[in-house]
């Protein structure tokens, strides 16, 4: 096919100032597993999806901007145990959507270097 319909995601990146501190916030805090590393650039595994976190090469390049969503039906319970670890979150959680047996609900954190990234999950009704 010459479009990008039906076609997989497999590969999402974000540039940030400080790449050791950014493997240990992303290995460490958020325990993704670090699939290898090469150049000024950190690989992630996600579910079968890559992250690539990447030094912001130039000085004053910017940073941010991209939004990552994590799949988390645990939502509440992740974004307290991340905020234990001193993940900044960003806002309260927020429900998006309403059906008869769930609720979509959204919190926001960020990275060191202040790239927002976002817990996503459908969430039972209580």
């Amino acid at each position: 096919s010459t479009t990008l319909a039906g076609r997989k995601l497999v590969q999402v990146a974000l540039t940030v100032k400080d790449l050791d501190r950014a493997r240990v916030f992303y290995r460490d805090t958020l325990g993704l597993t670090l699939m290898f590393e090469a150049g000024n650039m950190l690989f992630f595994d996600i579910g079968g999806q890559r992250l690539v976190v990447g030094l912001a090469e130039k000085p004053g390049a910017p940073v941010g901007g991209t939004y990552i969503y994590f799949d988390a039906p645990d939502v509440v319970a992740l974004s307290a145990a991340l905020k234990a670890k001193g993940v900044e979150l960003i806002g309260s959680i927020e429900t998006l959507q309403r059906t008869e047996t769930h609720e979509l609900k959204l919190q926001f954190f960020k990275d060191p270097d202040g790239n927002e990234l976002g817990l996503m999950g459908m969430v039972p009704k209580s």
